[in-house]
């Protein structure tokens, strides 16, 4: 299937690996010029040149950079088409009342407000030129929440609400914008939460696919989503899990 995504330009944050990287993977093997940004420029830099991408330096935790991020790609490449939205993941801790005042902030700052300045950047012009879309990469614990994920689930379920509400603003200008609600990958993140590569036997026995996902099948479902195949698709939230969320 052809997704026409041919010279379309795209940036994915937060894609120097997991499934930031596997998204731009996906997207630039569809011919799409890719913008791919993290906060270390060798690490940024290693990734682009590995799929043919260009490499860009930006931190979320730096809401006033977002502009400047997309003035520099579109500057690169060309107005933007493709946005995909991802960062990695607040700290972890058992106790939910444990996060320290600043933490909240810190986290407000990365997973609302960046993506809020990304967003307010890059949907005019997309509305202007009646193309664009919008990937946002949150977690299935905003649908069924996750012990020990309280920063990343709060702040995440503000973000897919703000999507929801987006979408319908902006569907009749031919833009979209969805989430991907990711399960347990193969990612250093899932390594990290599951305290070790060691447990990740345990914890692939309870999800009904019976094995954990790999970022390749992650990163097709979104390069559909960003594709012009999937015009009629806004304002969903789906979720990439093998069936992990039971909720309805």
């Amino acid at each position: 299937m052809d997704l026409g995504l041919e010279r379309k330009t795209a940036l994915v944050t937060g894609a120097s690996k997991g499934l930031g990287r596997a998204i731009a993977e996906a997207l630039a093997a569809e011919g799409a010029r890719v913008a791919v940004s993290s906060r270390s420029r060798e690490r940024i830099d290693a990734t682009a040149e590995a799929m043919g991408a260009t490499g860009f330096v930006y931190d979320s935790a730096e809401p006033g950079a977002a502009a400047a991020l997309i003035d520099e790609v579109e500057g690169a490449l060309g107005s933007l088409d493709v946005l995909v939205i991802n960062t990695g993941g607040p700290a972890v801790s058992p106790d939910s009342l444990a996060h320290a005042r600043d933490a909240w902030e810190r986290t407000y700052r990365e997973l609302v407000l960046s993506p809020m300045a990304l967003l307010e950047r890059a949907l005019p012009g997309m509305r202007d030129r009646g193309f664009g879309r919008v990937l946002n990469i949150a977690s299935s614990s905003v649908v069924e929440p996750i012990p020990g994920l309280v920063l990343s689930t709060a702040h995440r379920a503000a973000i897919v609400a703000t999507f929801k509400t987006l979408a319908v603003e902006v569907a009749v200008d031919g833009v979209t914008l969805n989430t991907l609600l990711p399960g347990q990958f193969r990612t250093d993140r899932l390594y990290t939460t599951l305290g070790g590569r060691e447990n990740a036997d345990a914890a692939a026995a309870q999800i009904p696919a019976r094995r954990l996902g790999e970022p390749d099948e992650f990163g097709a479902v979104a390069a559909f989503l960003c594709s012009a195949r999937a015009a009629y698709v806004t304002g969903a939230t789906l979720r990439v899990d093998g069936g992990l969320t039971r909720s309805v």
